[in-house]
């Protein structure tokens, strides 16, 4: 992939009304802007201004030098799992890298065909959880708004090819969403919009490692997307370690958070838990995560990690993942056990980035090795962490 530089702001990043005023600016009839906007968002629309043959040629020449049309044109793309998952690798124009991952499920019983696209925020995090890929290459910046649009686009021009069309969408890719919250809010109503993607808002689903500010000021804006948590664990010893956010917001407070969200909008909160061999799937954490959300309106995600090299972990036996179900299931609490999909691709969160920036140094991994299994072991001792809250944690 080459790395160019576009100093051009991206059009999906435009709001209607700012487009409107764009073309009114330039003293162009206001059907214009309806134009441009089919030509952009219509099956993940053009890549190119100069494709817009509705447009005088002075027009489109003028909007081409003004925006750029797709943030993600440089992708790579990997399939796995006989082509049911597409892992890209986009680099962005000032060579940062980040992810997408669309994922194909065929028509079952009652369920619909769909086809759900997982999208970074940011690229890098600044969070860190040992178990997650992204985490090995630190934080580099937020996303544009653009940038976040134009995964879905990339993806939508895709599916048209065959007909098809992306059914959900969830901020669960590179990055902490509430860490870069106001981009976010931007790009799900862009995506939301039926002048623009139109995605049905109860077809997004935003994640949070657990970001309780950003939380709140969620539920004070009402929205009727699925809100997610990435929970990992119920004790906060051990989710020091593998949510390190958890020693700035602990896990208590992050779900009272999500309460206030259910009971103010009505949608059942989902919470994300890796499943990780020895650490994590023990009779004692089933019990603790029952226990926190039993009478909430809640559905648990339980999913065996992924491998990600330079960690010394793997997933948990399915059978112990059952029984970890079963207990949750018996306090009431709705639980699915996912399939990971795509692992021959490495369609973990960050693993191709982090493939493409390179192994570290042998004694770093090997440091870092020894780092976790001592937090671990502490942790499974009931001891809190004494590291520090991730730099660039902010109370967003």
């Amino acid at each position: 992939m080459t790395v160019t530089t576009d100093p051009r702001p991206g059009i999906s990043g435009l709001s209607p009304e700012e487009l409107a005023a764009w073309v009114e600016g330039r003293g162009e009839p206001s059907y214009r802007a309806r134009q441009i906007a089919d030509a952009v968002w219509k099956d993940g629309g053009v890549t190119e201004a100069s494709a817009i043959r509705t447009l005088p040629a002075g027009l489109r020449d003028a909007l081409g030098d003004a925006y750029g049309f797709d943030a993600v044109a440089d992708t790579e793309i990997r399939l796995a799992d006989s082509g049911q998952t597409e892992k890209a690798l986009h680099r962005l124009a000032d060579g940062a890298l980040i992810e997408s991952v669309l994922m194909h499920y065929e028509a079952r019983g009652a369920s619909r065909e769909r086809h759900t696209l997982c999208i970074s925020s940011q690229a890098g995090c600044a969070v860190g959880c040992p178990f997650c890929a992204t985490g090995e290459l630190g934080f580099g910046r937020d996303l544009e708004v653009a940038e976040i649009v134009d995964q879905a686009r990339h993806a939508q021009r895709r599916l048209a090819a065959a007909g098809q069309r992306l059914t959900n969408v969830v901020f669960m890719g590179m990055g902490e969403p509430l860490l870069n919250l106001d981009r976010v809010l931007g790009a799900v109503e862009a995506l939301n919009d039926p002048r623009r993607f139109g995605l049905g808002a109860r077809h997004i689903t935003v994640s949070t490692s657990g970001v309780v500010p950003g939380i709140r000021r969620l539920t004070a804006l009402g929205p009727q997307f699925t809100l997610a948590i990435s929970l990992h664990a119920a004790r906060d010893a051990l989710r020091d370690v593998l949510v390190p956010l958890n020693r700035r917001w602990p896990v208590a407070e992050v779900v009272d958070a999500a309460r206030e969200h259910a009971r103010a909008t009505g949608r059942r909160i989902t919470y994300e838990a890796t499943m990780i061999g020895g650490v994590n799937d023990t009779e004692l954490d089933a019990i603790a995560m029952a226990d926190l959300l039993r009478g909430d309106h809640a559905h648990v995600n339980l999913i065996p990690m992924n491998p990600v090299a330079h960690t010394p972990w793997v997933a948990s036996p399915m059978s112990l993942i059952e029984r970890f179900a079963a207990t949750l299931r018996e306090a009431g609490i709705s639980t699915t056990i996912r399939r990971n999909r795509g692992q021959e691709v490495g369609a973990a969160c960050g693993q191709l980035a982090a493939e493409r920036a390179g192994e570290p140094p042998v004694p770093t991994v090997a440091r870092r090795r020894e780092r976790l299994e001592a937090e671990s072991a502490a942790a499974l001792r009931g001891e809190r962490s004494r590291q520090p809250v991730p730099a660039g944690v902010g109370e967003s």
